[in-house]
């Protein structure tokens, strides 16, 4: 008896899938062109998303560690009368090229 409700179950997911799979067929059996004109949409969103999210918000990461690090650098001149600018340089050159990596960023990677 539980073998034969075994062999039920067995064949009806076997029957539940075999209804449930299809065939995935490209137009004409041009699979590469399928996959290319897909990642032609997908890179199109992407960029969108990269352009209008990321770098914004690596932006201002950037600017408030900048300011937050000028501001300590400043306390510090204060305190020992010397102005330590490694910290604050590194942050601005990182924001600077933040800034303008989207206008050229898409000619690298060839989108």
């Amino acid at each position: 008896m539980k073998h034969k409700k075994i062999m039920i179950l067995a064949l009806a997911l076997l029957l539940l899938t075999a209804l449930c799979c299809t065939s995935a067929l490209a137009a004409g059996g041009d699979v590469a062109g399928a996959v290319e004109q897909t990642w032609k949409e997908a890179a199109k969103q992407i960029k969108a998303v990269v352009e209008k999210v990321v770098f914004p918000a690596l932006d201002m990461i950037l600017a408030i560690a900048f300011f937050v690090k000028l501001g300590g650098a400043y306390f510090d001149y204060r305190q020992r009368g010397q102005f330590e600018w490694t910290g604050p340089a590194i942050l601005f050159a990182c924001l600077i090229f933040s800034l303008v990596a989207p206008k050229y960023i898409w000619n690298i990677i060839g989108i």
